[in-house]
């Protein structure tokens, strides 16, 4: 065949295939018989491996995988993926609803949709064409996992319009997947995944695409993250238009006019939630009306217009085998329950928080006893009461040591705590959880230092404290135990990339006691650099919104010792950065900027600072930037090599700047 009548064939195919898989993965309605779309698919990938040049990057050849990867990158999102609030009860889902009411005054509607036990995932499109899926990651930054994302049949690759869009979605395998997965495991002597989100987090995680094609993972789109040149006026529309660009979305989902109509919904599927073909966790209740999800706005962690109804926790009956205790990075001494292995909420449990000494006396715990345990959504299982009336006289009592069970340091309760601490600084367990803290995705985000790799460079003596990850020898690390070069220099690679990091990351990583992950980040945004905070006063830190007086005292008295004062010399002379990165706080940049009520596109690479830094710039002098040129558009930077957006903003005559300009003017 011609060349032209070659083009012709694929592109027949590639979109008769296309329009297959739509109706059988998305509509459920196929159009042909397994054997015939079969038959189709090997034709052409036939004719794409004679005419590589030819393939179409949405064609369905895609959904087999692709080559392995060597690690997966990391994605900024344009728009966060916030975690949900939860309720647990009618009341709490009343509480919510009359925040909701005092938020807005007046009584809005609402969309239920169930919340399907999965991974939740950010699909990117530009012109219409799939070019980016990501993890939810810690909301702001997560995994670049494209190419596993392709493999799955209802995830389209090129949408029914040429829209420039990012949505949100639940990844998940169905339970016959599941059950057919872990019969394979089972066969092959392999361990078995617990439940189906672990199934499916586990197959998008895999570096060869190929496994994830084979685990026949689906999606339901539940929200638009980003839309560019299209105003939707509420979450139902939303659904809609997405339905209409060719995603899968969920059929159960319904409108509710007020809160006892939500209640009605949750407590329907409490008893359903069994006949579905997948698993689901709870009801997603959403404010129906954009404009006002905006007005209510956000929290620190949660949209203020949607919460999860989360499903009463199951309850299970086992037998305590034997109390652990753990020592965290705090030095706190925690007992922890060894079961014998049993399944609530449709994970194999075998462990569970005893809390402290004082819980263990008030239960009565006894080594050997029958204790009921229960399991809600994420949280640890935890002990509900203790079967008394089922002992056999054989059950042991259990004491708290007065030694640490790590370094034979005596034990200390501090005035006002329950908790049983440890206050030796050199004591290894504090040492070893304090390094897992600090590499942690919160903290400095070290891809491949999981808490398995940190236990055994710190059992080879490589690290004694976090500035010696900054040290690591790639040589001694080729000698561990499943350290190969690959994972080694990726390992390595991460471990740089990360003096990058902003100062609240490597505020977190230290682990100052009471600095949470938000704490870090006013402390940095309100003091710039490490020198700065570490010579602030108590008063100068209690000045500081969100910073109280314990949290303050607890900063002074960190940065007052000597072994800290020398960590971080250490670490600015490993070249760790001591900056604040992100943007500046708005009283400092000033409400009269050039960028207020702006919207603008930044293209093409730049030198003085990322991306991701200009876009922090512009946004905290009250601009927005987008990532498509528009005739919406206001101003676009340009870097260099700027290509196709620098073309089309000259075309609709939009200002531009070179990076010079665009630095200037951010003084």
């Amino acid at each position: 065949m011609a060349n032209d009548d070659v083009k012709k064939q694929i592109d027949h195919l590639t979109d008769q295939l296309n329009d297959y898989a739509h109706h059988y993965y998305v509509l459920d309605n196929p159009k042909v018989s397994d054997a015939e779309y079969d038959h189709l698919l090997k034709e052409l990938m036939r004719l794409e491996e004679d005419h590589p040049d030819l393939k179409r990057d949405d064609s369905p050849s895609e959904r087999v995988g692709g080559e392995p990867l060597d690690y997966f990158k990391k994605v900024q999102h344009d728009e966060p993926m916030l975690s949900l609030s939860n309720a647990f009860d009618d009341q709490e889902l009343r509480d919510f609803d009359r925040r909701v009411q005092q938020g807005l005054g007046y009584e809005p509607s609402y969309i239920c949709e169930l919340k399907i036990d999965g991974l939740a995932v950010n699909l990117k499109y530009e012109a219409g064409r799939f070019i980016q899926g990501a993890t939810r990651g810690d909301g702001t930054t997560g995994e670049d996992i494209t190419s596993n994302l392709r493999t799955i049949p209802s995830i389209p690759l090129k949408l029914k319009q040429a829209a420039d869009i990012e949505v949100r979605g639940e990844a998940f395998m169905p339970k016959k997947s599941f059950n057919r997965l872990n019969e394979e495991k089972e066969k092959n002597g392999e361990s078995l995944f617990a439940n189906p989100r672990n199934a499916a987090a586990g197959s998008l995680r895999q570096l060869d695409p190929k496994i994830a094609a084979r685990r026949n993972l689906d999606i339901f789109i539940y929200s638009v993250g980003k839309l560019e040149d299209k105003e939707l006026d509420s979450h139902h529309e939303s659904l809609k238009y997405v339905k209409e660009l060719g995603f899968k979305t969920n059929e159960e989902t319904k409108h509710c006019t007020n809160i006892e109509e939500v209640i009605d919904y949750c407590e329907s599927w409490m008893d359903k939630r069994g006949d579905l073909p997948y698993e689901i966790d709870g009801i997603v209740i959403k404010v129906d009306s954009i404009q006002a999800q905006k007005k209510l706005g956000f929290t620190a962690k949660n949209p203020r217009w949607a919460t999860a109804f989360k499903f009463p926790a199951e309850e299970v009956v086992t037998t305590l085998e034997d109390i652990e205790l753990n020592v965290g990075r705090t030095g706190v001494v925690t007992p922890t329950a060894i079961l014998s292995p049993v399944s609530v909420a449709g994970t194999t449990v075998r462990r569970a928080t005893l809390h402290n000494e004082d819980m263990i006396r008030e239960q009565d715990v006894k080594i050997g006893d029958k204790l009921t345990i229960k399991k809600a959504g994420d949280v640890i299982p935890k002990v509900v009461n203790v079967l008394t009336e089922q002992r056999t006289g054989e059950e042991k009592e259990f004491h708290m040591p007065e030694e640490c069970p790590e370094c034979a340091s005596e034990l200390i309760r501090i005035e006002g705590e329950v908790a049983l601490r440890c206050v030796n600084p050199k004591c290894p367990a504090q040492i070893r959880e304090g390094l897992i803290h600090f590499v942690s995705r919160n903290a400095m985000n070290i891809d491949g230092l999981g808490e398995r790799v940190i236990t055994q460079l710190f059992e080879h003596n490589l690290i004694k404290d976090v500035a010696d990850l900054y040290r690591l020898d790639r040589d001694e690390l080729l000698k561990l135990e499943r350290m190969g070069e690959k994972s080694t220099d990726n390992l390595l690679n991460a471990i740089e990339a990360s003096k990058d990091n902003s100062l609240e990351k490597l505020l977190f990583g230290l682990g100052i006691r009471y600095v949470g992950s938000k704490a870090a980040k006013t402390l940095a945004m309100t003091f710039e650099t490490m020198e700065t905070l570490k010579n602030a006063t108590v008063e100068e830190l209690e000045a500081v919104d969100e910073i109280g007086t314990k949290m303050a005292d607890a900063i002074a008295t960190y940065f007052e010792q000597k072994e800290v004062q020398e960590l971080l010399e250490e670490l600015k002379e490993l070249g760790i950065n001591m900056v604040y990165k992100g943007p500046k706080l708005q009283s400092d940049v000033g409400a009269d900027s050039f960028f207020t009520g702006k919207t603008v596109v930044l293209t093409g690479s730049m030198e003085q600072m990322t991306r991701d830094e200009a876009k922090a710039e512009v946004e905290a002098r009250g601009g927005k930037v987008t990532g498509s040129v528009t005739s919406k558009t206001d101003l676009l930077v340009a870097g260099e090599k700027a290509g196709s957006k620098l073309k089309k903003a000259e075309d609709l005559n939009i200002e531009i700047w070179n990076e010079e300009r665009f630095v200037e003017e951010l003084g």
